[in-house]
Parts: C-alpha cells; structure tokens; sequence
C-alpha cells in the first residue's frame, strides 16, 4: 500500500452542505484525486481537551454543536462507523512518544462530520477523532503528528479540520468572494510559502513571523490542526493547495495535501 497523505481542511461554516454559494462540491473532487483510506483519524478545533483524548465509539453520533442555524442543518446525520482500534493505536503511539493520551467515546463534531459528508458522503469510511489542546501551541501539534505518522502506513489517513483564516469578528457575512479582506492573501501567502519550502521552524513561529498573524487567528484552535496534519506529512512532503476562495470577507477556504514525494 503507498504512503497515504495527511491533510488539513477549512471546514468553513456549518452550513456548507446545505449553502449553494459555497465551494461544497469541491471537497468531493478533492477525494475523487486521493487514495482511498481504510479509515481517517480527524483532529477537528472542535474538540479541545487538556491532554490527546482518543475516541473509541463504535458508532459515534453526529453533533450539531451549533446554534441557530436552519433546521434542515440538524437533521443532517452523517452515520460513519467508529474505528476504535485507529484511536486506540493513536494512544499508544502517542503514549509512546512521551504524550500521555487517554480514550473515551465521543461523537464526530461538525469539524469533522461536515467534511466527511462532503468527501465521503455514503458514510462508509471508518472515522475516529483525536482532540486538539487549545491551550498548547504549534510545536505541541507538530509532535503529536509525528507521533502518529505511523497510521499512513495503515490506511489511516490523518485529517486535520480548521480554517487558515479564522477571525469571526472581521467576517461580513454579507460580502461576496471579491471583497476579500487584502490581509488574508498576504497571511495564506507566506503560510503556503514556508509550506511549500518546508521551512517548519518559521511555521511553528507563525504567531510572531506570519504578517497579520493575530488578527487572523486571535486564538489558534482552527489552524492548530494544521501542525498536526504537517507533522504526519514525510520530510520531503509533496504539497498540493485547493484554494477555494474567501468568504465573509475574512474565512479562506483553502486546503492542503501532504504527499508523498
């Protein structure tokens, strides 16, 4: 089997599935050019814990952990199997690598199950998810990739589900693609450019080195899951960039596929 990819996701607004003025169909054919996994290990910004929490469930439930939104959101359900043995492997790894991890049963939140619905809607990929520690910076997630980068060779892909521009205070929910905020380009353009350099050192730092990097991300839970994603990537990791456009004025939906040179 090749070395799967890891990848990191903007999973935009929960409404994705169901707004036709999103690039929704687009995380379809962005699976259709990838491997298929035997199962996808999702860190989503929304599961946060203190230390690595590994879902165990079996069938584990879709939460609508969003509020007021339309109500054909919530009855949206996204019935993937649980792959309890993906989270119990991720533990140990993790465990093994100096993280301490423990694993519980959890649902899959919308970072997770909006873009599963989107890539793989016949539900029918395993899926377990892997909590993100909010109050733990970018070189923590980095780790916690490497110490997962076992997965790839066990159909596993490991997914990680954000926003590369998360600042929803800027947003302007009325504005159209075009009215993009300028400082969102100059802050994904140095992001893809160390990226695409692999200079890690500069993106582990991207809260001092990144132009516009706080007011992009005031917190950093929705680019944290990035790291992660970048730490099971290979040394010399291929990068593809499906950029998506920018919507409410601040949210870029941009996502990026770590190869295999």
């Amino acid at each position: 089997m090749n070395r799967l990819p890891s990848l990191f996701l903007s999973h935009g607004a929960p409404t994705l599935p169901i707004d036709p003025s999103m690039p929704s169909a687009e995380f379809g054919s962005l699976s259709a050019q990838l491997p298929r996994p035997e199962a996808v290990l999702m860190l989503s910004a929304h599961w946060g814990s203190a230390q690595p929490l590994a879902s165990i469930a079996t069938a584990p439930e879709t939460i609508h952990d969003f509020y007021g939104f339309p109500r054909q959101l919530y009855e949206i359900q996204y019935p993937a199997p649980g792959a309890p043995e993906v989270a119990r492997s991720a533990a140990a790894l993790l465990g093994a690598n100096g993280i301490a991890t423990n694993v519980e049963s959890h649902g899959l939140d919308h970072g997770a199950w909006v873009p599963m619905l989107l890539m793989f809607p016949h539900a029918d990929v395993p899926i377990a998810q892997l909590s993100i520690q909010p109050h733990l910076n970018a070189e923590h997630h980095f780790r916690v990739g490497r110490a997962l980068r076992a997965l790839k060779d066990e159909g596993v892909m490991v997914i990680g589900s954000g926003q590369i521009t998360h600042n929803l205070r800027a947003a302007d929910f009325s504005a159209r693609p075009e009215d993009a905020d300028p400082r969102v380009a100059e802050f994904t353009g140095w992001f893809e450019e160390k990226l695409a350099a692999r200079d890690i050192d500069a993106l582990l730092d991207y809260r001092r080195q990144a132009p516009h990097a706080v007011l992009m991300h005031p917190t950093d839970e929705h680019l944290l899951p990035v790291f992660a994603a970048l730490g099971v990537a290979d040394d010399d990791y291929s990068l593809a960039i499906q950029s998506l456009g920018t919507y409410q004025r601040s949210l870029a939906m941009t996502n990026y596929v770590f190869g295999s040179a």
